[in-house]
């Protein structure tokens, strides 16, 4: 099993930016694959970013790249998320999560576990 706890979530201004915290408790977090998602009301929840496990392997959404930066600190069992430029369609309730393997994953069902999410809102 995998805890996670997401935080740094709230009301910023567009143009903006964010760090998001991921704090991992559990499976070995160094042999994890970790991802975020978002998802906005009335939407599916989207993928936004990920990283494998020893940070060399990242990718983007097309909607963030280039704004958005996702990083971990293996010692810390910590995956960020570091928002910057923040538009008004950014916003969401973010979601951290982790796979079994890994790797750095783009789909949903990659993942296992799943933290409860931290809400972002970005005023225009």
């Amino acid at each position: 099993q995998v805890q996670l706890v997401e935080s740094g979530g709230g009301l910023v201004q567009a143009g903006g930016s964010l760090r998001l915290s991921c704090a991992a408790s559990g499976r070995s977090f160094r042999s994890t694959g970790m991802g975020w998602f978002r998802q906005a009301p009335g939407k599916e929840r989207e993928f936004v970013g990920s990283i494998n496990w020893n940070g060399v392997q990242t990718y983007y959404a097309d909607s963030v790249k280039g704004r958005f930066t996702i990083s971990r600190d293996n010692a810390k069992n910590t995956v960020y998320l570091q928002m910057n430029k923040l538009k008004a369609e950014d916003t969401a309730v973010y979601y951290c999560a982790a796979r079994l393997l890994a790797g750095a994953a783009v789909r949903k069902d990659d993942y296992k576990f799943w933290g409860q999410g931290t809400q972002v809102t970005v005023s225009s």
